[in-house]
């Protein structure tokens, strides 16, 4: 008698491990070729680089592009990283130079832009009134008067909080020179602050630059 053959199912494959290591091991796994390092330097840097563009671009209908941008040139690069434990700073200095080239772009086409309500991305409080949402308009409006260099000093530092050697190292400048720009920076927006009443509201309750060399 003869028996029908059993088909057997081979077993499913094993789910890929994520990767454990450091940002240092996660450098070394990526220069090995190790493709859960890859994944893992976007899952676990997507967030902070989304929040820096953010905090320098504002209301920018390209942030999704630029953030593609600068993990297409952290692959790129990455094997001649010099400092593996430095991954984050390098990433937030990528993060620097993508926003700043959009910037400059978009002087140089000298148009502003102001997205209708329906556009705007969610705010991360989750709960902004109009009146915030208003400041955060007017804020970046601000912003756009700045010299390039002092608007990311300021962004980063007043906006996004980073300390001030921080924002030095992702300016690739010194801390002095990052101590000056704020100081420009803060003047500037502050005069120009005032010609928007949503604005001058606040800048009346006390404001975050009143002392760039703090901390």
């Amino acid at each position: 008698m003869i028996r029908p053959l059993k088909l057997v199912r081979p077993p499913p494959p094993a789910p890929k491990a994520a990767f454990a290591g450091d940002d240092a091991a996660l450098v070394v796994g990526f220069r090995r070729g190790d493709p859960s390092a890859r994944a893992a330097l976007y899952d676990r840097f997507a967030d902070h680089v989304h929040r820096v563009l953010y905090r320098l671009l504002g209301f920018s209908p390209d942030l999704a592009d630029l953030h593609h941008d600068v993990f297409v040139r952290a692959l790129g690069s990455l094997p001649s990283l010099e400092d593996p434990s430095a991954l984050k700073g390098w990433l937030t200095m990528i993060a620097v130079h993508v926003a700043r080239s959009s910037i400059t772009r978009r002087k140089r086409r000298s148009w502003l832009w102001f997205l209708p309500s329906e556009e705007l991305p969610e705010v991360e409080s989750g709960a902004a009134s109009g009146e915030v949402l208003d400041a955060l308009r007017a804020t970046y409006a601000v912003l756009d008067t700045l010299p390039v260099d002092e608007r990311i000093a300021f962004a980063l530092r007043f906006i996004d909080g980073m300390e001030l050697t921080e924002v030095a190292a992702a300016c690739e400048t010194s801390l002095a020179t990052v101590k000056r720009r704020l100081a420009r920076a803060s003047a500037h927006f502050e005069a120009e602050a005032r010609k928007h009443p949503v604005l001058e509201a606040w800048l009346d309750g006390g404001t975050r630059w009143g002392n760039p060399s703090a901390r």
